[in-house]
């Protein structure tokens, strides 16, 4: 039985639970995701807006054993040990330059970004949940997806599935498996210059 995490997360305005319901687990089960599921989450970050349209985000993902084995050869020793349960891993690419015209696309992370909260929003609405990680080496990463990186830039990596008993993990890790809070509005944001 999976322990019920209250959501202790209160927005000081109304919005969305889609948006407080959102954390980061550790806790996955290594329950396969089906077919339909990952078409979802990916048709979901599809949909997510660009500069130009150009849709600079690009999504490798592994879910056979073999895969999820060589991808977390990129992840920190910490990452590897909780992220191995995941049924799918993903590295989240930006593409460097605009597809048209090859010149320099400095919004590419920034609009990857906004797919990678679509797909970590749809995981939600599909029970799941998407786990986004800094903790990687670029170099390696870059080598497993045979990639290059003066076209892509590697922004994250992520394990997707459905939590799972926390008594699984290391004990600081159970430390940590729940949402973490939010800084005020105040300060996030703020009329007018600094």
């Amino acid at each position: 039985m999976i322990p019920q995490i209250p959501n202790e997360r209160v927005p000081e305005v109304e919005v969305d639970a889609i948006f407080t319901d959102r954390w980061s687990p550790r806790a996955f089960s290594d329950e396969p995701l089906s077919e339909e599921q990952i078409a979802t989450l990916f048709e979901a970050a599809r949909w997510a807006p660009s500069c130009f349209n150009d849709q600079p985000w690009h999504f490798r993902y592994a879910v056979s054993s073999d895969d999820r084995a060589r991808f977390s050869e990129a992840l920190v020793e910490k990452n590897q040990q909780w992220a191995q349960h995941a049924p799918m891993l993903v590295f989240v690419l930006a593409r460097k330059h605009f597809s048209k015209s090859e010149k320099p696309n400095r919004h590419a992370v920034f609009d990857a970004g906004a797919a990678w909260m679509s797909l970590a929003l749809q995981a939600r609405r599909l029970g799941l949940y998407a786990h986004g990680m800094a903790g990687f080496s670029v170099n390696k990463a870059a080598e497993v997806l045979n990639v290059s990186l003066d076209e892509y830039e590697i922004m994250a990596a992520v394990a997707v599935g459905r939590r799972d008993d926390p008594s699984k993990l290391s004990d600081d890790q159970r430390a940590n498996e729940k949402p973490n809070g939010r800084k005020p509005s105040a300060e996030v944001a703020g009329e007018g210059s600094f």
